[in-house]
């Protein structure tokens, strides 16, 4: 896509630099950046570049003082629910029940009688009391309106009882075989939702028109330059309706100016649209590739739909739900490596993390895919488990920001005996696992920054408790944290001579912040982004 790189070259100067240098560190002592068309082509003082350039024809852009990192990318998160979470209900911030109820209230009273209100993000666990607004509740609240309410795991649902009776589900409708409906005791549907039983109420919910979709990608993709990244690894089909909408949207954002790249997973449904189009992993430019494909193993722990190879510790009668049956998932695999993919697995429990590695196992990828297979979330494991996944040498996609949001409340989920190898960050990139860094947005704030702060201190932002945060062996090292967002997205890509460092021959991606980062975590959480580079342009400027 050479149409949308500089023909000048261009020199970024007076920055400050040190992590991502190549052979380098903090006091690497380069502050300049010269870069071609895309690619950076020298590094150093930028008084030496200057002399070098002299009689050359090029244009610059001062840093200004800025602290300059390799662009940060996101390695998990969908860009298109976050374009729809910047504009719909969002219980994000919400704290407890009757603020919950209030904000269906307000939302209520200026949507037109009896459209749907959808809403997302809210979390019981961040209530006291810890529980959700159920069927009863929902129906006041709401009114004539039905409503669609997904939880912050996005692997359980609310809906009230005009939207069950829109999508024809009563009382009596039995579960579907990868999901369920909640029930009262006397057996009445209580509100809740669960996996592949919201098919039924999303069918009957209004689909947005392609405007909708294209500008739900674009508030995100903007978002996301604002937030200092300058790529995401994202699967949005499912929204967007297939891969042929997908890569039209992006083309027309990147004709339209805006900079910003994308690696799109394929979600196994879509499969045989990316045999009739004759795409592989791997396929595509500088702006949008092709990745492996996306398969879900289980639900969530904070629904309890995760897989555990144990009953839950606050639930003994449930150990959660397999998506697909073993059998199901191998015929998955098969199919994705006979047309030249890799696979994503989202993995939560130890029971599904058991269920992931056997298909993988059972069909390696050698010879196949020059990407890797990729298992994301990895948020309950065992020695063995992590021993199985450095001999397949995947990559691990996981979410740092997680511990802020989970803990303390997952400790009574799992219980005791489980916690050794949970959320283990630091053990996994000890044994060799190669991690990628993502926020699984809009599940969580998009914020790279965020992500990193959590996988330092292993605790909330808004919280000095505990000083030494949870399961602290698992901390991270700033750099170590940086690099989840840098090297380790580009490896997860198997990008990694092309991204994820300041050093010749790479792309002219930076994300450029008003401090230095690794002056202590508090930085992390005051830092600003002074600009954001995409292919040698100059995609954000805050």
């Amino acid at each position: 896509m050479t149409g949308f790189t500089r023909e000048k070259g261009v020199l970024f100067k007076n920055g400050r630099m040190g992590f991502g240098l190549a052979g380098g560190g903090p006091n690497a002592g380069a502050n300049a950046v010269y870069a071609e068309r895309g690619t950076i082509r020298a590094v150093g003082e930028t008084r030496e570049l200057e002399l070098q350039l002299a009689g050359r024809d090029y244009e610059s852009v001062d840093w200004d003082g800025a602290y300059v990192l390799p662009g940060l990318a996101d390695s998990h998160m969908h860009l298109s629910m976050q374009g729809v979470k910047l504009e719909a209900l969002d219980f994000s911030d919400t704290t407890s029940k009757t603020g919950m109820l209030r904000q269906i209230r307000e939302r209520a009273e200026r949507t037109p009688r009896g459209e749907w209100i959808v809403g997302l993000n809210w979390n019981e666990n961040a209530f006291t009391p810890a529980a959700p607004p159920l069927i009863d509740e929902l129906n006041e609240a709401a009114g004539e309106h039905p409503l669609y309410l997904t939880r912050t795991c996005f692997h359980a649902y609310l809906a009230n009882g005009e939207a069950f009776r829109r999508a024809g589900i009563s009382d009596d409708t039995p579960d579907p075989p990868s999901g369920a409906f909640g029930r009262d005791e006397s057996g009445r549907l209580n509100g809740w939702v669960y996996e592949e039983a919201s098919k039924l109420l999303t069918a009957v919910q209004p689909q947005p028109d392609y405007a909708a979709k294209k500008a739900a990608i674009r508030r995100a993709c903007r978002h996301a330059l604002s937030l200092g990244l300058t790529a995401a690894h994202t699967e949005d089909l499912r929204y967007l309706g297939g891969i042929d909408a997908m890569r039209r949207i992006h083309r027309e954002l990147r004709e339209e100016g805006l900079f910003f790249r994308s690696h799109q997973l394929i979600f196994h449904d879509c499969l045989d649209e990316a045999e009739s189009l004759g795409l592989t992993a791997g396929d595509g430019d500088e702006w949008l590739r092709i990745g492996a494909v996306k398969i879900f193993s289980d639900g969530a722990i904070g629904g309890r739909t995760a897989l555990l190879n144990a009953p839950y510790s606050d639930a003994p009668d449930t150990s959660g739900m397999a998506i697909h049956p073993r059998a199901k998932l191998h015929g998955m695999t098969a199919r994705a490596r006979s047309l030249g993919f890799p696979i994503a697995v989202h993995a939560i429990g130890d029971g599904a993390a058991e269920l992931t590695l056997g298909a993988m196992e059972a069909y390696p990828l050698t010879g196949i895919s020059h990407l890797p297979d990729r298992f994301i979330h990895a948020q309950v494991l065992d020695a063995a488990l992590l021993e199985r996944m450095t001999k397949l040498q995947l990559i691990a996609d996981i979410q740092p920001r997680f511990v802020a949001s989970d803990f303390p409340w997952v400790l009574e989920r799992v219980g005791p005996e489980r916690t050794g190898y949970l959320y283990a960050w630091k053990k996994m990139l000890d044994a060799g696992v190669v991690c990628a860094g993502g926020s699984d947005a809009p599940i969580e704030p998009l914020n790279p920054l965020l992500g990193i702060h959590a996988a330092v201190t292993r605790r909330r932002p808004d919280s000095a408790e505990p000083a030494e945060g949870y399961l602290p062996g698992e901390r991270l090292g700033t750099a170590e944290a940086v690099s989840l967002f840098t090297e380790g997205s580009a490896r997860a890509a198997a990008e990694q001579g092309e991204r994820g460092r300041i050093a010749p021959g790479f792309a002219a991606d930076f994300t450029a912040l008003d401090r230095d980062i690794f002056a202590g975590p508090d930085a992390l959480l005051q830092a600003g982004v002074r600009m954001t580079v995409v292919n040698g342009e100059v995609a954000y400027q805050g």
